[in-house]
């Protein structure tokens, strides 16, 4: 598997990293790597279908959701990796570590300086899963949902989730809450595979 891409592009100007956009900050990940991002529009909760809304709707970290969900690890490939300042972005595919099969693609972007030397060095040694790195921490953490997504996928998402055809995904964009203050930002799009893959 080719090793992911790395940019430092040091200290960026305030508009280089604009949190408003629904998919920030999986769209500048995929422009760092000049792939155009896939379309995506907000949807209430009610509009996310089972079983997909059981595992977006709450404030839980996802690695430990999907943990539960399949009973058994998670397991991390990291697709692109930015550094920005003080911000480290990445985009991974999280998969079933029993098979392989991809479950979720995630893009976060975190405020380094926000966590201990120990834990930065961890998170950018990109071999785990945020979550689990920060769970094992005890970062008592919250994934606080922003918005919920309905993603229209391209042909690179297609071909990480193993899609022979276009079929909308669901997804949520959520702010990384710790101690009352925000420390990231992280879209997380759901495989369409996880109808089929729990058994």
């Amino acid at each position: 598997m080719p090793e992911p891409r790395a940019t430092d592009t040091g200290n960026p100007g305030r508009r280089s990293l604009s949190v408003n956009r629904i998919l920030f900050p999986l769209d500048v990940l995929y422009q760092s790597a000049g792939i155009a991002p896939p379309t995506a529009r907000r949807v209430s909760p009610d509009q996310v279908p089972p079983p997909y809304r059981r595992l977006l709707v709450h404030e839980n970290s996802m690695t430990r959701t999907l943990e539960r969900q399949f009973g058994g690890p998670i397991s991390l490939r990291t697709l692109s990796i930015l550094r920005k300042g003080s911000s480290y972005l990445r985009r991974v595919l999280l998969v079933r570590a029993s098979t392989g099969e991809p479950v979720a693609m995630g893009a976060a972007r975190i405020t380094l300086s926000a966590l201990t030397p120990q834990l930065q060095a961890r998170i950018v040694r990109n071999e785990v899963p945020l979550g689990r790195v920060l769970h094992d921490a005890g970062v008592d953490y919250k994934s606080r949902p922003r918005a919920f997504l309905a993603v229209t996928p391209h042909q690179e998402l297609m071909g990480v989730f193993w899609m022979p055809r276009p079929r909308t995904l669901y997804g949520r964009r959520t702010d990384m809450i710790y101690r009352g203050r925000r420390i990231g930002e992280v879209v997380e799009i759901l495989s369409r595979g996880l109808i089929r893959s729990r058994r």
